[in-house]
């Protein structure tokens, strides 16, 4: 074998993750919270960006004050930066007021990108940055669990050992107002007697709200039934067989508890009205509300008016105003390099925003047009839809289509969806016709039993049956697996509760026709 040094040209194709490509497909799948809490850093770290905080896109004028020889210096410069720019690239400074816009034809979804989305439906703008009109601002302050204990401590409990003792009991409880810990360690921990604790933790129970500082869920629920009268023998031994009752084992309860079918029934329709959580009525954080990145609405000559939701979009521009002024006094070349790495910088991430912005109303575009007649006529009529049905029309990769429906939210006259909503796998149709979406099925499933007798509970083959005549070829099992996703319970528990329900309708009746 013959060794030797020769010299070959090749050409290969390679995809090379720049930290600049990097940085855009991070952002296409940050939901709006993080991508605001991303833009807040760079606007640390980076001095060459700045909000555009009246949101018209323009930079800042020079001080008045420079000399006019300065000025005319920066001026200089500045056209110096602009000639180094790519004229082909769109400006830095977006305005995103001014959404995307095309054209459709007749009779079908059109774009206007000059009116936000009107909850009303009347066609007016809508200020979402007004503070009198954000919904924030109708969410009342809450007053904390322990804080609200703490005022009862003061007033219902006397002596300074059991105050101690009752300020230990408050911060053992849980998020949902069980008692954490042992009576013993408080006991051991204060340097007093177990009885002495009992007793303070028997008074506590009777605090505000109802239940707290309950050990078991027995207890917890035997406090609120206390505290209405309604812990008779029979009640008692309800709770005693909770697992019981878990089961729907109904007619072992009626004979434990020496009742009929209505006494029972009211009885667990007391139970029903209790609050199994008591701290949650007071420590429980506020959903935030859903702020869409997407908003949609009617157009007045037909079809929809879809357009990016501004107040999620930060608005930011690169400040080449003072990258000019400062480079004048910059000498070392670890500065100067410092300083066009953030011009850099600042450039690819605002053209990135920009990018973000165009793929999403993109791509919901194309959503909203392949699921026109859900928007019309509801959700029986949603569209079967999956990635790469959208990444062909668009001319997109599957992946970048998956990237952009993460965590974003639309808002249309049907209410605010999330995108992966409109993506439902295909449920073939038993005549050979097009295919049915997973959640319409889903739904039809839900509407069967919402609407079946008390003296005819649909078993899941039934629900097939009913299905395949209809038209949709579908499993046993795949109904099964929607029925628990619905958290409807299985034929046999419906039974037995709507059976309970026609033994409580027959015993008032039968009370109601006697002597």
């Amino acid at each position: 074998m013959v060794l030797s040094v020769r010299l070959d040209l090749r050409q290969t194709q390679s995809l090379v993750m720049t930290p600049q490509l990097q940085q855009a497909i991070k952002l296409l799948q940050l939901s709006n919270l993080e991508l605001s809490a991303y833009v807040d850093q760079e606007l640390e770290r980076n001095p060459l960006l700045q909000r555009d905080e009246d949101g018209d896109g323009g930079e800042e004028e020079s001080p008045s004050a420079d000399p006019p020889e300065d000025r005319a210096a920066a001026e200089g410069e500045e056209r110096l930066l602009d000639s180094l720019s790519d004229p082909a690239e769109p400006p830095l400074d977006i305005d995103y007021d001014n959404t995307f816009t095309s054209d459709a034809p007749e009779g079908e979804t059109a774009w206007d990108g000059n009116s936000l989305f009107d909850w009303s439906g009347q066609s007016k703008r809508t200020d979402f940055s007004d503070p009198e009109n954000a919904l924030e601002q109708t969410v009342p302050e809450r007053l904390s669990l322990r804080d609200h204990l703490t005022v009862q401590l003061g007033l219902e409990v006397n002596g300074p050992v059991d105050r101690l003792i009752g300020a230990d009991l408050i911060e053992m409880l849980d998020d949902a107002g069980y008692l954490g810990g042992s009576l013993e360690e408080v006991a051991g921990h204060l340097g007093c007697d177990r009885a002495q604790v009992e007793a303070v933790l028997y008074r506590m129970q009777k605090f505000d709200p109802p239940g707290i500082f309950a050990r078991t869920l027995k207890e917890c629920l035997a406090i609120q039934l206390q505290e209405r009268n309604r812990l008779d023998p029979a009640m008692q031994i309800l709770l005693d067989n909770l697992d019981m009752l878990a089961r729907r084992n109904f007619a072992a309860l009626m004979h434990r508890c020496g009742v009929d079918a209505e006494d029972l029934a009211e009885m667990m329709a007391e139970i029903r009205a209790l609050t199994p959580k008591p701290a949650f009525s007071f420590d429980a954080t506020p959903a935030s509300p859903i702020l869409p990145d997407v908003l949609m609405r009617a157009a007045p000559e037909g079809g929809w008016l879809v357009e990016l939701n501004a107040e999620t979009l930060p608005r930011l521009l690169v400040d080449t105003r003072y990258y000019a002024k400062i480079i004048r006094t910059v000498r070392s070349k670890e500065d100067k390099t410092y300083l066009s790495e953030n011009l850099q910088a600042a450039n690819w991430l605002v053209k990135s925003l920009h990018q973000r912005a165009t793929t999403i109303l993109k791509v919901v575009s194309e959503i909203v047009r392949q699921q026109n007649v859900f928007f019309l006529r509801g959700v029986e009529h949603l569209h079967p839809l999956v990635l790469r049905d959208i990444a062909q029309a668009i001319e997109m990769h599957e992946s970048t289509v998956s990237r952009v429906t993460s965590n974003k939210y639309i808002a249309t006259p049907r209410g605010i969806f999330e995108l992966k909503y409109f993506f439902t796998q295909a449920i073939n149709a038993a005549d050979g016709g097009d295919a049915y979406s997973a959640e319409v099925v889903r739904h039809r499933i839900k509407t069967l039993i919402d609407a079946e007798l008390p003296e005819r509970i649909l078993s899941d083959d039934v629900v097939v049956g009913i299905l395949r005549a209809e038209g949709i070829e579908i499993a046993r099992r795949t109904v099964a697996k929607y029925r628990e996703a619905l958290h409807i319970p299985s034929s046999v528990q419906r039974r037995r509760d709507k059976g309970l329900c026609l033994l409580s309708a027959a015993s008032l009746a039968v009370e109601g026709g006697g002597p």
